[in-house]
Protein backbone atom coordinates (compact mmCIF):
# COMPACT_ATOMS: atom_id res chain seq x y z
CA UNK A 1 0.00 0.00 0.00
CA UNK A 2 1.03 3.55 -0.73
CA UNK A 3 -0.41 6.39 1.34
CA UNK A 4 -0.55 9.84 -0.22
CA UNK A 5 -1.28 13.10 1.56
CA UNK A 6 -1.55 16.37 -0.34
CA UNK A 7 -1.06 19.83 1.08
CA UNK A 8 -0.40 23.39 0.04
CA UNK A 9 -3.61 24.32 -1.70
CA UNK A 10 -5.26 27.67 -1.19
CA UNK A 11 -6.63 30.84 -2.72
CA UNK A 12 -4.47 32.77 -5.17
CA UNK A 13 -5.09 35.57 -7.63
CA UNK A 14 -4.88 35.02 -11.35
CA UNK A 15 -1.28 35.29 -12.50
CA UNK A 16 0.02 34.11 -9.16
CA UNK A 17 1.91 30.97 -8.17
CA UNK A 18 1.34 28.10 -5.82
CA UNK A 19 3.25 24.93 -4.96
CA UNK A 20 1.33 21.90 -3.79
CA UNK A 21 2.91 18.85 -2.20
CA UNK A 22 2.21 15.15 -1.92
CA UNK A 23 3.87 13.19 0.87
CA UNK A 24 4.12 9.48 0.13
CA UNK A 25 4.62 6.61 2.54
CA UNK A 26 4.20 2.88 2.81
CA UNK A 27 6.44 1.56 0.08
CA UNK A 28 9.69 2.23 -1.68
CA UNK A 29 8.72 4.30 -4.68
CA UNK A 30 11.61 3.48 -7.01
CA UNK A 31 9.31 1.41 -9.27
CA UNK A 32 6.47 3.90 -9.27
CA UNK A 33 5.28 6.81 -11.32
CA UNK A 34 3.58 9.71 -9.59
CA UNK A 35 0.88 11.85 -11.09
CA UNK A 36 -1.17 14.94 -10.42
CA UNK A 37 -4.80 15.07 -11.48
CA UNK A 38 -7.48 17.69 -10.93
CA UNK A 39 -11.24 17.79 -10.83
CA UNK A 40 -13.40 20.89 -10.97
CA UNK A 41 -17.05 20.87 -9.88
CA UNK A 42 -19.26 19.33 -12.53
CA UNK A 43 -16.29 18.20 -14.61
CA UNK A 44 -14.45 14.97 -15.08
CA UNK A 45 -11.10 14.35 -13.48
CA UNK A 46 -8.25 15.27 -15.79
CA UNK A 47 -4.57 14.49 -15.95
CA UNK A 48 -2.18 17.33 -15.17
CA UNK A 49 1.37 15.95 -14.93
CA UNK A 50 3.35 12.83 -14.10
CA UNK A 51 6.92 11.87 -13.22
CA UNK A 52 8.76 8.58 -12.81
CA UNK A 53 10.23 8.34 -9.35
CA UNK A 54 13.56 6.85 -10.33
CA UNK A 55 14.36 8.43 -13.69
CA UNK A 56 12.53 11.71 -13.39
CA UNK A 57 10.87 11.43 -16.78
CA UNK A 58 7.98 13.89 -16.96
CA UNK A 59 4.81 14.32 -18.98
CA UNK A 60 2.35 17.21 -18.95
CA UNK A 61 -1.14 17.96 -20.14
CA UNK A 62 -1.24 20.68 -22.78
CA UNK A 63 -2.95 22.98 -20.27
CA UNK A 64 0.03 22.60 -17.90
CA UNK A 65 2.93 22.87 -20.33
CA UNK A 66 5.03 25.95 -19.78
CA UNK A 67 3.27 26.88 -16.53
CA UNK A 68 3.44 23.84 -14.22
CA UNK A 69 6.47 21.82 -13.12
CA UNK A 70 6.35 18.43 -11.41
CA UNK A 71 9.30 17.34 -9.31
CA UNK A 72 10.31 14.95 -6.56
CA UNK A 73 12.35 15.14 -3.37
CA UNK A 74 13.57 11.65 -2.64
CA UNK A 75 14.85 12.52 0.82
CA UNK A 76 11.38 13.70 1.82
CA UNK A 77 9.45 11.13 -0.25
CA UNK A 78 7.47 14.03 -1.63
CA UNK A 79 6.17 15.04 -5.04
CA UNK A 80 5.59 18.70 -5.85
CA UNK A 81 3.59 20.58 -8.42
CA UNK A 82 4.80 24.12 -8.95
CA UNK A 83 2.08 26.13 -10.64
CA UNK A 84 2.87 29.53 -12.17
CA UNK A 85 0.74 32.04 -14.05
CA UNK A 86 -2.40 30.50 -12.59
CA UNK A 87 -5.72 31.07 -14.31
CA UNK A 88 -9.28 30.89 -12.96
CA UNK A 89 -9.81 27.74 -15.03
CA UNK A 90 -7.10 26.04 -12.95
CA UNK A 91 -9.51 26.09 -9.99
CA UNK A 92 -10.05 22.49 -8.91
CA UNK A 93 -9.29 19.87 -6.32
CA UNK A 94 -5.84 18.51 -7.08
CA UNK A 95 -5.14 14.87 -6.35
CA UNK A 96 -1.84 13.04 -6.16
CA UNK A 97 -1.72 9.47 -7.44
CA UNK A 98 0.76 6.61 -7.74
CA UNK A 99 1.03 3.65 -10.08
CA UNK A 100 3.50 0.85 -10.56
CA UNK A 101 5.53 2.14 -13.48
CA UNK A 102 4.70 -0.74 -15.85
CA UNK A 103 0.97 -0.57 -15.13
CA UNK A 104 -1.36 1.78 -17.01
CA UNK A 105 -3.67 2.68 -14.16
CA UNK A 106 -3.10 4.62 -10.98
CA UNK A 107 -3.89 2.48 -7.94
CA UNK A 108 -3.28 4.87 -5.06
CA UNK A 109 -4.87 8.27 -4.57
CA UNK A 110 -4.68 11.06 -2.04
CA UNK A 111 -7.65 12.92 -0.64
CA UNK A 112 -6.90 16.08 -2.60
CA UNK A 113 -6.09 19.70 -1.93
CA UNK A 114 -8.24 22.61 -3.12
CA UNK A 115 -6.76 25.26 -5.38
CA UNK A 116 -8.88 28.32 -6.08
CA UNK A 117 -7.77 31.02 -8.52
CA UNK A 118 -9.64 34.31 -8.36
CA UNK A 119 -9.95 36.61 -11.35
Amino acid sequence: QVQLVESGGGLVQAGGSLRISCAASGRTLSSYAMGWFRQAPGKEREFVAAITWSGGSTTYADSAKGRFTISTDHAKNTVYLQMNNLKPEDTATYHCAARYVIMPHYDYWGQGTQVTVSS
